[in-house]
């Protein structure tokens, strides 16, 4: 059957019609996005104005240190003096993980060092904050001394890895990073992981060079569990906030660096 000249172009306007509104309701989740989200929590972060964050209108959460709380008194109802910060995208789970490193000032006298994913709708539209989750580690919390840590960490290189060929995949570093929480249950994990000569591990405060010796093998009966992930192969970073159960139920983030196929960085926030 023949379509008239009219039917077809009323058809293909259809279609046009449908491709754009498809598109515009499946948004690409870009890296660009994700770091301009990022920035926007730095942002209201060091200046305690939460309120100037784009969240979503319903159903958006907030967490800190694996429970949920009110946004308006948590760690971003204060301002911050901000010496440190670095993020992360990952583009599939459309997510992203920003450390925070902050001093005590005359504003607040608490001093932090912070580990958050920030998440956003399925639909890849990163303008929207559809979840904000924070380990917020200060004085008390384990080996925490944020003057020492950032003394450690501000002489890291976390550049993008320019060739794609170098980059590791994301089955490795998810790999890495469950192998790493996982010796503490099991005896073997701890030779899975490919351990670079010069690896840097900074636990809170305290510091060990080469990382890949004196590590757990097994004992503990309880697995680490309730594990959220932020994977960036362009940097080669893999952020795991999860509650560690081995030693006790504390909310932790371990976020470990690949470099060369071996791994290069291991930084812990434990509350």
């Amino acid at each position: 059957m023949m379509l008239s000249k009219f039917t077809q172009d009323t058809v293909l306007l259809t279609v046009v019609y449908f491709l754009s509104s498809f598109n515009s309701v499946f948004a690409e989740c870009t890296r660009e996005g994700l770091v301009a989200a990022a920035n926007s929590y730095v942002a209201a972060f060091s200046a305690g104005k939460f309120d100037k964050l784009k969240v979503a209108s319903s159903n958006f959460t907030y967490q800190e240190n694996n429970k949920a709380a009110d946004i308006k008194r948590g760690v971003l109802s204060q301002s911050h003096n901000i010496s440190l910060n670095r993020s992360t995208a990952d583009t599939v789970a459309c997510a992203s993980y920003t450390m925070i490193i902050s001093l005590a000032s005359s504003s607040n006298s608490k001093p932090y060092v912070t580990a958050t994913q920030i998440r956003h709708p399925a639909d890849g539209d990163t303008s929207i904050i559809t979840s904000i989750d924070t380990i917020a580690a200060t004085t008390g919390s384990l080996f925490f001394n944020a003057p020492k840590t950032l003394g450690y960490i501000q002489k890291e290189n976390w550049a993008i890895i320019d060739t794609v060929a170098d980059r590791p995949s994301r089955e490795l570093l998810k790999k890495v990073g469950d192998a790493y929480l996982d010796m503490w249950t099991d005896a073997k994990a701890a030779d899975s992981i490919p351990w670079g000569t010069d690896c840097e591990r900074v636990e809170g405060s305290q510091y060990t060079r080469p990382c890949g010796g004196q590590l757990p093998r097994g004992g503990s009966a309880k697995r680490n569990g309730n594990r959220r992930y932020v994977i960036d192969e362009v940097t080669g970073s893999v952020d795991v906030l999860c509650s560690f159960d081995a030693l006790g139920n504390m909310p932790d983030s371990h976020e470990i660096g690949v470099e060369g196929a071996k791994v290069k960085y291991v930084h812990t926030i434990t509350v």
